[in-house]
């Protein structure tokens, strides 16, 4: 898979189809309209591609400082990858790019940059400035401009549209499993691991504590049964997100203790996959009773190892 950037002006060399969206998640809803585009640039003899933005639209749009993303740049790019995308073409969205006009955008980016023949899109696409752009005006350049325009409908798990936006109200109720059903893989969050204040350590659960890379959003306070994903290798383990109620703390962290596992591992870079929503985040009265707690989460992990039936990164 080649990936190129707008900035560098780097030249696409092949006649394309590309897949527009803002793709946070690649949910299944994604997917589809991703496969859809896949399977008809091998009927049309053209380059699979999608577009993405390297920034979140709405830091720009609505000048939120930090969006919450379900996926990292880089996490995109291995899943599409695994789906057969062949190209990639990044771009900073930024204040020139927004203030294009629809037609703007599909002659400059589309038609110049990327040699879009055909482009396949989701039912309700809006592009260029203020949005003024939808589907039935991206069919009318389509023919002006000349290049294909497919529009996916929807996808439904039972009476629900599939949508970021529905996925990150299930993990903020830590309805975990459907999040992860409609993902379509466990929900992974990925960052560096930094000294904390050694409790768990001290109680014989040791943990690992995370500094996230990216503004992921986080799903509900509490004990999760999880895999911890270090140098390639996946661990059972135990993800506790919250602010530890017990010893009086007032600030979030994510503390991962790791079945099994005793390796000196600060600094490193680890993955979180999210598989079940266990408990909730709660106070105890006493350390021996946080103790029993633990070592009944622990003996239910043990116990079901069919949630560790997941997909890789």
């Amino acid at each position: 898979m080649d990936i190129l950037t707008h900035e560098s002006k780097e030249k696409v060399k092949y006649r394309t189809a590309v897949a527009l969206g803002n793709f946070d998640g690649i949910h299944l809803g994604h997917q589809y309209l991703i496969n859809t585009m896949i399977t008809e640039s091998k009927k049309r003899g053209l380059m699979s591609s999608v577009l993405l933005f390297n920034n979140h639209t709405k830091s720009i749009i609505t000048k939120e400082s930090k969006p919450e993303i379900l996926t990292s740049n880089e996490q995109k790019y291995r899943i599409l990858e695994s789906l057969g995308v062949k190209l990639i073409y990044t771009m900073k969205f930024d204040e020139t790019i927004m203030k294009l006009s629809p037609e703007e955008f599909a002659m400059e980016i589309l038609v110049k940059e990327m040699k879009a023949n055909l482009v396949v899109v989701g039912f309700d696409y809006k592009f260029g400035y203020k949005a003024d752009g939808d589907v039935k005006y991206l069919k009318k350049l389509g023919i002006k401009f000349g290049f294909d325009v497919i529009v996916v409908d929807p996808v439904y798990d039972n009476d629900y549209i599939i949508s970021s936006t529905f996925i990150r109200k299930l993990l903020r109720l830590g309805n975990i499993r459907e999040a992860n059903k409609l993902l379509g893989r466990p929900y992974i969050i990925e960052g560096r691991v930094i000294s904390g204040k050694k409790r768990g350590r001290e109680m014989g659960f040791p943990t690992a504590n995370l500094e996230l890379f990216y503004n992921y959003l986080i799903p509900k306070f509490g004990v999760y049964k999880s895999k911890t994903i270090i140098d390639n290798i996946e661990y059972n383990s135990l993800t506790n997100i919250g602010i530890n109620p017990t010893f009086n703390n007032n600030i979030c962290s994510i503390e991962s203790h790791i079945l099994d596992f005793n390796k000196d591992i600060y600094g490193d870079r680890i993955y979180i996959k999210f598989l079940e929503y266990l408990r909730e985040d709660k106070k105890f009265n006493t350390k021996e009773e946080l103790i029993n707690q633990m070592n009944i989460d622990i003996k239910s992990i043990k116990n079901d190892d069919n949630i560790y039936n997941s997909t890789c990164l």
